[in-house]
């Protein structure tokens, strides 16, 4: 064998290794987050959204650990989507994904932050949601299209949680601007 048939052939074994440890990894988060129960699923007579906004979901990590992606149940999967705000909770509708939805009393808080897990924007880009399922919870994150979309939408959300404005909601660890 010649030198460059040497090379892709090592190339190769350590792209193939590399994501065998990666399929590895995913697997065993899976298997630690199966305890997790899938979100209620959304009234079926919905009503008309109080508020609506186009963007991305982002992902769901657990709360206060904007690292710890939650991969169960199409949580940790990034997809365009609208969140729409309800009377009776949040709904986020999203494309070639299942919906997500949040009920009104599951929601804690709601605030703005510069990214988590794997999405990072500048200050203040991506609206977080705090909600619990069951005895735990959550952070999950959504990026409106249009700028002019998100004080709209975080104000709809603090109105559902019965919050004035996003400043009386905690902030979390990774609020600080990231150097």
């Amino acid at each position: 064998m010649d030198v460059a048939t040497t090379a892709v052939v090592v190339s190769l074994i350590a792209i193939a290794v590399l994501l065998g440890l990666m399929a590895l990894g995913w697997r065993n988060r899976l298997r630690r987050q199966q305890h997790i129960q899938p979100p209620s699923a959304a009234p079926e007579d919905r009503g008309a959204p109080h508020y609506a906004a186009v963007g991305q979901y982002v992902v769901t990590t657990s709360g206060g650990d904007w690292l710890d992606r939650v991969s169960v149940h199409g949580l940790g999967n990034k997809a365009s989507a609208t969140a729409a705000v309800y009377s009776h909770g949040l709904l986020f509708d999203r494309s070639g994904e299942r919906e997500i939805y949040i009920a009104r009393d599951s929601l804690v808080g709601v605030r703005l932050e510069r990214g988590m897990a794997g999405k990072f924007v500048e200050k203040d880009g991506l609206l977080v949601v705090t909600w619990t399922l069951g005895e735990e919870i959550y952070d999950t994150g959504f990026r409106t299209r249009y700028a002019a979309d998100k004080p709209q939408l975080l104000a709809a959300v603090n109105a559902l949680i019965g919050e004035p404005d996003s400043s009386t909601n905690p902030t979390s660890p990774n609020s600080k601007e990231i150097q």
